[in-house]
């Protein structure tokens, strides 16, 4: 199933303040509606929402590719270019990379670049790209 409508993702965080630092000013999210435990952000024209519970996310990973890859974790597949921008602005925010900006099966179906770092809360980002999106699903 396909389609062109915006997603809408809710997830926990341990303190709204230091989220909407993280979200609003290091990645440059624009904010939009709020009330006292909740704010929800434009995370690349989808709706992306925190809530604060006062909690941190437990962390596990999988092996892909060489890496071991944070689970769970979520994130939002990039226009080529924009996918090494973000990468840049992420360095100069002083954000850790858990896994750094690299090409994940390289020369294979499903090419792509790829990055994972941690929010304050220790929910796990992913952000990627592909040079051809018909890869997205290759096999």
């Amino acid at each position: 199933m396909t389609g062109t409508r915006p997603f809408h993702l809710a997830i926990p965080v341990e303190d709204l303040k230091t989220s909407r630092e993280f979200y609003g000013k290091k990645l440059g999210f624009q904010e939009g509606r709020s009330d006292e435990k909740w704010v929800d952000y434009d995370f690349f024209g989808h709706q992306f929402v925190l809530h604060e519970t006062g909690r941190s996310s437990s962390k596990d990973y999988n092996p892909v590719d060489g890496h071991q890859v944070p689970v769970p974790h979520f994130g939002i597949v990039m226009e080529w270019n924009n996918f090494f921008d973000f990468a840049e602005l992420i360095n100069q925010q002083g954000i850790e990379f858990e896994i750094e900006p690299y090409i994940r099966f390289k020369g294979k179906p499903g090419e792509q670049a790829t990055m994972f770092f941690y929010d304050p809360s220790g929910n796990a980002l992913e952000f990627k790209a592909f040079k051809n999106d018909d890869q997205l699903f290759a096999q």
